[in-house]
């Protein structure tokens, strides 16, 4: 009988070890898989055959669905350029030019990685929807105030995250993903 308690003590610490450094690893994917540029991470493994078990359960948390980097490279940040968390409480100007890719898009999540709801109905921005400058640039304002043009609605989430997605990217962005020049995340001020 002792023996049998033992063996079920065991098991139950190892599925407690198993699934908590699992859960653990999800939550916080190590930076040997990452490349940082700016503000932005990406993961060229994510959507691929080389991507190993737990970039796969990432993209299935918070994910769905992923593509190859040769059809799409998602390039995330969850803080500004100065390395501050992204915040509802702050407003933030996201500028840049167009990237190297046949279409993309910057969509704003919350801490839960879901679209945050607005009345506007507005998550994203992309090379086709988005107003911009006289010299071609653009702008993008997230923040919890609304704003004139190109405005992202924060709610009053503690978290946010933004996600850039390049669609067929060109050959440069896919060779050398850490070195293009991305829009950078601009604190303008805080509550």
């Amino acid at each position: 009988m002792k023996t049998v308690l033992k063996c079920v003590a065991v098991l139950i610490i190892a599925l407690i070890l198993g699934v908590g450094s699992a859960l653990i690893i999800i939550r916080s994917p190590s930076p040997k898989a990452t490349m940082k540029n700016g503000a932005w991470t990406v993961n060229t493994a994510i959507g691929s055959k080389q991507a190993g078990m737990y970039p796969r359960a990432i993209v299935a948390r918070i994910g769905l669905f992923a593509l190859n980097k040769s059809e799409a490279i998602y390039y995330s940040a969850s803080t500004d350029d100065e390395g501050q968390l992204l915040r509802a409480g702050c407003d933030y100007r996201i500028e840049g030019n167009d990237l190297g890719a046949r279409w993309w898009s910057i969509t704003v999540y919350g801490a839960d990685q879901f679209l945050i709801p607005n009345e506007k109905n507005r998550y994203a921005y992309n090379g086709k929807t988005v107003k911009r400058e006289k010299d071609g640039n653009y702008k993008i304002y997230l923040s919890a105030t609304p704003k004139e043009k190109n405005w992202l609605p924060a709610g009053n989430e503690e978290q946010l995250y933004v996600l850039l997605r390049l669609y067929n990217p060109d050959i440069s962005v896919v060779e050398d993903p850490g070195n293009i020049k991305l829009p950078r995340i601009i604190k303008e001020g805080c509550k």
